[in-house]
């Protein structure tokens, strides 16, 4: 399964027509760090990731989720 962000950030940089130089380039990070964001590092500023997806209208903030919790009975 592969994850939303990095399926969103790749669809939307070819869908513009922007290499991965180019979309560094326009969003003012370096090519390693969207290399890095492509891939699935898991180790990435946010700050920076929003500079990526801002060109997209998008940005990565807080959603709520219900978190699983197994009971441990036994």
């Amino acid at each position: 399964m592969s994850d939303p962000l990095i399926t969103f950030i790749k669809e939307r940089r070819r869908s513009v027509g922007l290499t991965q130089k180019g979309l560094a380039d326009r969003a003012g990070v370096g090519l390693r760090f969207v290399r890095d964001l492509e891939q699935g590092k898991e180790s990435l500023r946010l700050d920076k990731v929003n500079q990526v997806l801002v060109l997209f209208g998008h940005r990565m903030e807080p959603v709520a989720f219900r978190m699983e919790v197994e009971d441990e009975e036994g």
